[in-house]
C-alpha cells in the first residue's frame, strides 16, 4: 500500500473511514477513477444504489443490487461508524434515516453517501469537507422561506423579510 499512501490520508478524513477501510476502498476499486463514468456508476458497480423493479405501474422491492461483497460489507461498517461520531453530517444522515426506515437501511445509505465521497476526493485529490451537521437543517429552512414568501405573492399580498435574532 506504500504507492497508495496519498490516497489513503485523503479516503482517511472521511469520519467512519479507518485505515484498513480506506486500504479496502483503494484495493477494490483503485485509485483511478477515470475508469468510472461517474460516481453513480461506481456505486451501482458496488452494488450500493437502490435497486428499480416496478410492473404494470406497481413498485416492488427496492433491494439494492449485487455486487462487490468485500467493498460493501466494508463501507457499511464504515457507515455504522460513522453513524456514532459526533456532530457530522454523515452521522445525522444515518440518524435521520433510521428514525424512518431502520438501521440497516440507514447503514446501507450511508455507505452510498460514503463511496461518492470517497470517489470525489480520489477524482479531485482533495480531502473530505465537513458540511457539518445543520447542514439538512439549513437546506431545508431556505426552501420553507421561499415556497412560503411564493404562496404568499400568489394569494396578493407583498411580503418583507426581517432577520430575528434568537
Amino acid at each position: 500500500m506504500l504507492p497508495f499512501e496519498e490516497d489513503l490520508e485523503l479516503l482517511d478524513t472521511i469520519p467512519g473511514v479507518a485505515r484498513r477501510t480506506a486500504e479496502t476502498i483503494a484495493a477494490e476499486i483503485g485509485t483511478n477513477m477515470d475508469q468510472f463514468p461517474s460516481a453513480a456508476h461506481l456505486c451501482s458497480w458496488a452494488g450500493l444504489c437502490p435497486g428499480q423493479n416496478e410492473s404494470a405501474g406497481k413498485r416492488k422491492s427496492g433491494k439494492t443490487r449485487k455486487g462487490n461483497k468485500k467493498l460493501r460489507s466494508a463501507l457499511v461498517e464504515a457507515a455504522r461508524a460513522a453513524g456514532r461520531t459526533k456532530n457530522t453530517y454523515l452521522s445525522c444522515q444515518y440518524h435521520r434515516i433510521a428514525a424512518r426506515r431502520g438501521a440497516n437501511r440507514a447503514a446501507v445509505a450511508v455507505a452510498h453517501s460514503i463511496l461518492m465521497i470517497a470517489y470525489y476526493i480520489l477524482k479531485r485529490r482533495q480531502p473530505y469537507i465537513e458540511l457539518g451537521p445543520t447542514y439538512y437543517e439549513e437546506r431545508k429552512r431556505d426552501t420553507i422561506i421561499r415556497q412560503s414568501l411564493k404562496k404568499l405573492e400568489s394569494l396578493g399580498l407583498k411580503v418583507t423579510l426581517e432577520s430575528v435574532a434568537f
